[in-house]
C-alpha cells in the first residue's frame, strides 16, 4: 500500500510538470495554442470562376492550393448581391430584412445599433481584432483593436498611365472651379474602366495593403488573433500590373453564350449595368461594342490573376511564422458579377450568377484537403461557424447555421441544414412602393417572388429550371406545377419578413 501511494504521488508529478512543459511550449509556440487564430479573406465581386471551380481559362494558382488544403463549398450563396447589404449581412450573421441595410446609404448603426458584428463578438472573446482593406464597404475602424487604413499608403494609386491620371486632374481641376462636390464629385472625376500598366503590384491599394499586413502578421508570435483582409479586385476599375494582362490572351476569350436576356423574365429583375456605366469609356446607353465587351472580360481576369498573387503572398506569410498550424483561414466573395451574361454587366439582380459566391475554408484537423461540398450554405452561416471552431457562444441574433459538421465530419451532411439558400434584392422606386424581389434556391432551380413593400402584393414571379437550364436562359414559372409553386413559395414566405399571405402574381 505504502509503494502505490508513493508510485501515485510520483506520477501526479511528473504530470503536472509535464503540462506545465506543455503550457510553456504553447506560450512561445505560434502553432500550438488551445484557441485558433481566424484569417478571414473577403474579396470583392469574386465569382466562382477559378480553376479550382472547373474554370480551366483562369490563372488561380494561390487559391487552388487554398482549395487544396480545405473545403471548397460548392454551391455557397450571398444574401443580396451588393457589397454593403452582403458585407453587413454576412458580418452580423443576420439578413437584410433583418440588418435593415439594402442598399449603399443606409448606416448599419442606425438600423440596429445594439447588434453585435463578428469583429465585436471575437474582440468581447478575447481575441485581437486586425483589419484592413474593403470589409464592411463602409468600415467601422473603431470595432477593431488594430484597423490599418488601406487608402492611406503610400505610394498607391488607382491609375498610373500618364494619359488617364493627366484627364483625372484636370477633370478634378474643372470640378473644383464649378463646386461639384461629394458623390458628384467622385462620378465626375472618374476614368476609364481599365488600364494595363507595367508597375508592381505595390502601386496598387491591394499590393500594399499585403505588404502592410505581412508585417503585422510576422508581429503576431502570440494568439488568438481574428484578421480580416478585403480585397478591393476584381472589382472596377479593372486595373492590374501588365504582368497580369499577359497571363491571358484576348484573342482566346470568349464572349458569354447567353449574351441575351433571360426569355420571359419581368423587366424588374433586369438592371441598366450603372456601375459600369459610369466609366468614361462606357456608353451612357446601349450596349458595349464587342472589342469593349473582351476587354472588359480580359481586364476582369487580370484583376483576378492579380488579387490570387496577393491572396498567395498573404498564405506564405502566415506559413512562414507557422501559424498555418492553428489558423483557420476562410475565403469568401461577397456576391458574384457578370461579365455579359443576360446582356448584362455588374452584380445587382437576383440570378444565379450574382447570388452564387466561391467559399473555401482550410481548417487545421478537419477533414482532407481538396473536399468539395455540395451542401446549400450562405454567407451568413460564416458567423456562427466561427463561433463554433473558436468555443465562442453564437449571439442568439445569428440567423444562420454553424458549418462546423461539414467542416469535421461529412462535407454533404445535409441532416442539420435546409436544402435551400435564400437572396433578395431591392429596387426602390420614386412612385408605387419599392420592389423587393425574394430569391429562394433549391436543389433543381432558383424560384423568386417580386414584392412590392408598400402594397404588399406579388408583382412578378420567376422560376428556371437548372436541370434543364443551368444559365437560366428561359423563366418557366408560367408553367410551373400549382402544388410545386405553393410549396416553393411557403418556403420563400416563411423566410422572408414582408412576404404576402396571399399569392397575387401577375408576372
Amino acid at each position: 500500500m505504502a509503494w502505490t501511494s508513493r508510485f501515485y504521488l510520483i506520477l501526479c508529478t511528473a504530470l503536472i510538470l509535464l503540462a506545465v512543459s506543455v503550457a510553456d511550449t504553447s506560450a512561445s509556440d505560434p502553432g500550438s495554442i488551445s484557441k485558433p487564430n481566424i484569417l478571414l479573406i473577403v474579396v470583392d465581386d469574386l465569382r466562382p470562376e477559378l480553376t479550382c471551380y472547373g474554370a480551366s481559362d483562369m490563372v488561380t494558382p494561390n487559391i487552388d492550393q487554398l482549395a487544396a488544403e480545405g473545403v471548397r463549398f460548392n454551391r455557397a450563396y450571398c444574401q443580396q448581391a451588393v457589397c454593403l447589404p452582403s458585407r453587413i449581412s454576412m458580418f452580423t450573421g443576420m439578413r437584410p430584412d433583418s440588418t435593415g441595410v439594402h442598399d449603399l446609404s443606409t448606416k448599419f448603426r442606425e438600423t440596429s445599433p445594439a447588434v453585435a458584428t463578428i469583429t465585436q463578438h471575437m474582440r468581447e472573446s478575447g481575441y485581437t481584432t486586425i483589419g484592413t482593406g474593403k470589409v464592411y464597404h463602409d468600415e467601422e475602424p473603431e470595432e477593431w483593436d488594430q484597423w490599418i487604413d488601406s487608402k492611406d499608403l503610400p505610394g498607391v494609386s488607382e491609375y498610373h498611365l500618364r494619359e488617364i491620371t493627366d484627364s483625372i486632374d484636370q477633370r478634378l481641376k474643372e470640378a473644383k472651379e464649378k463646386g461639384i462636390k461629394r458623390k458628384a464629385l467622385r462620378q465626375y472625376s472618374k476614368g476609364p474602366s481599365v488600364e494595363s500598366a507595367d508597375v508592381s503590384d505595390s502601386a496598387f491599394e491591394d499590393g500594399a495593403m499585403t505588404d502592410r499586413i505581412i508585417e503585422v502578421v510576422a508581429q503576431k508570435k502570440s494568439s488568438p488573433f481574428f484578421l480580416t483582409v478585403g480585397y478591393h479586385k476584381p472589382h472596377l476599375p479593372f486595373v492590374a500590373p501588365k504582368k497580369y494582362w499577359d497571363l491571358y490572351d484576348r484573342t482566346k476569350l470568349q464572349m458569354p453564350a447567353n449574351y441575351f436576356l433571360p426569355k420571359d423574365s419581368p423587366r424588374i429583375a433586369h438592371m441598366s449595368w450603372g456601375e459600369l456605366r459610369a466609366y468614361t469609356d462606357i456608353p451612357k446607353k446601349g450596349p458595349v461594342s464587342r472589342d469593349k465587351a473582351l476587354e472588359l472580360i480580359h481586364g476582369y481576369y487580370a484583376s483576378v490573376s492579380f488579387a490570387d498573387a496577393q491572396i498567395g503572398r498573404l498564405m506564405e506569410a502566415v506559413m512562414d511564422q507557422g501559424l498555418d498550424k492553428n489558423t483557420v483561414v476562410i475565403l469568401v466573395s461577397d456576391h458574384g458579377w457578370k461579365l455579359g451574361e443576360h446582356a448584362m454587366w455588374c452584380k445587382h439582380t437576383n440570378y444565379e450568377i450574382d447570388a452564387r459566391v466561391p467559399m473555401i475554408v482550410r481548417m487545421p484537423g478537419g477533414i482532407a484537403g481538396g473536399t468539395v461540398c455540395n451542401s446549400m450554405v450562405e454567407l451568413i452561416d460564416i458567423f456562427p461557424t466561427i463561433c463554433e471552431l473558436t468555443g465562442i457562444e453564437t449571439p442568439s441574433t445569428c440567423e444562420g447555421v454553424s458549418l462546423q459538421s461539414l467542416l469535421n465530419t461529412d462535407p454533404n451532411d445535409d441532416v442539420k441544414r435546409p436544402e435551400h439558400a435564400f437572396s433578395q434584392y431591392k429596387r426602390s422606386r420614386k412612385k408605387g412602393g419599392d420592389i423587393i424581389g425574394y430569391s429562394l434556391k433549391v436543389t433543381d432551380a432558383r424560384y423568386t417572388e417580386w414584392i412590392n413593400v408598400e402594397s404588399n402584393k406579388t408583382v412578378a414571379t420567376e422560376y428556371y429550371d437548372h436541370a434543364h437550364d443551368p444559365d437560366e436562359n428561359q423563366n418557366v414559372a408560367v408553367d410551373l406545377d400549382p402544388t410545386k409553386k405553393e410549396s416553393l413559395s411557403n418556403i420563400l414566405r416563411a423566410q422572408a419578413s414582408r412576404l404576402p399571405d396571399d399569392n397575387n402574381a401577375t408576372n
